[in-house]
């Protein structure tokens, strides 16, 4: 019989092969959690869903800080907590915790922040 195909892993720039079906390798199955919880599970319920229109609404024109930086008008589609919820939960829904973000900026903030985590003692 023959043997199935494999895939490159699902982590950024992972070269290891894996089987189909699978998502990530053994390395980093762990650390990105084929069983991570939903995004009601870690905070983005439907307090956070309304809590983010009424922001992007209230700050007309919301553009990406980023893209401003670089001289570029990208209007802004995710909200990005300057101090992480997971260190400061009471600034959740704090406005002034807020820095609305495009979605490519945002995901590379989050994956350098996920390569390198600061850790606090």
């Amino acid at each position: 019989m023959p043997r199935k195909a494999r895939k490159p892993c699902g982590y950024p720039g992972c070269p290891e092969l894996i089987e189909i079906g699978q998502k990530y390798c053994p390395v980093h199955r762990e650390k990105c959690g084929e069983d991570r919880p939903g995004a009601a599970q870690r905070g983005y319920d439907g307090k956070w869903r309304k809590f983010r229109a009424w922001y992007i609404k209230t700050h007309q024109p919301c553009f990406c800080t980023e893209c401003l930086k670089e001289g570029q008008y990208v209007m802004a589609t995710d909200l990005d907590h300057i101090k992480t919820v997971r260190d400061h939960p009471e600034l959740r829904f704090d406005p002034d915790n807020i820095n609305p973000l495009c979605h490519r900026h945002h995901s590379e903030k989050t994956q350098r922040e996920d390569r390198n985590p600061e850790y606090r003692y």
